[in-house]
């Protein structure tokens, strides 16, 4: 099985995906860490990516997906996926299952006033809330729970 954390920057699913990937024994995948030099400087410098930025990312993502799924390797990848054609790229089996992690514009503007350790720069939090297409039939998870709830929530939905 292979679980997409998607939401916006600062919804939590890099924490959140560490610490499912660790309660369940997985290996976990940062979809950030993917991401070309070109790409971290423009969101360093606060300008939003576009559909082709992001083609080149989506498709090495997209690899290493079919890869687990190929290896019968379960793991977690924490990927903002905010337009439908991205997640419908990267959903690419039934052993792929999408878990949106939603949070509120405020509550996501102050996580990210609080970070300091990342690249993306905090201005481009209303951008990604303008390109988000909210998925349908997908878990949906309330990110102002608590981590270990959210975690909780996850795996029974999953049943794992």
């Amino acid at each position: 099985m292979i679980i997409v954390l998607m939401g916006v920057t600062g919804s939590g699913k890099t924490t959140i995906g560490k610490q499912l990937a660790a309660e369940l024994g997985w290996k976990y995948y940062d979809a950030d860490d993917f991401h070309s030099p070109a790409n971290i400087e423009k969101m360093r410098r606060g300008v939003a990516l576009d559909d082709a930025d992001r083609q080149p990312w989506l498709e090495t993502l997209r690899n290493l997906i079919r890869d687990c799924v190929d290896r019968n390797k379960n793991c977690i990848l924490a990927c903002s996926a905010l337009k439908k054609s991205y997640r419908d790229y990267l959903l690419l089996s039934d052993e792929v299952h999408l878990v949106y992690l939603k949070g509120d514009y405020d509550l996501i503007q102050q996580r990210l006033n609080d970070r300091s350790d990342h690249y993306m720069n905090p201005k481009l939090l209303r951008s990604q809330f303008e390109i988000l297409e909210e998925p349908q039939g997908r878990l949906v998870v309330d990110v102002s729970l608590p981590v270990a709830e959210i975690v909780k929530t996850i795996r029974e939905q999953l049943g794992l």
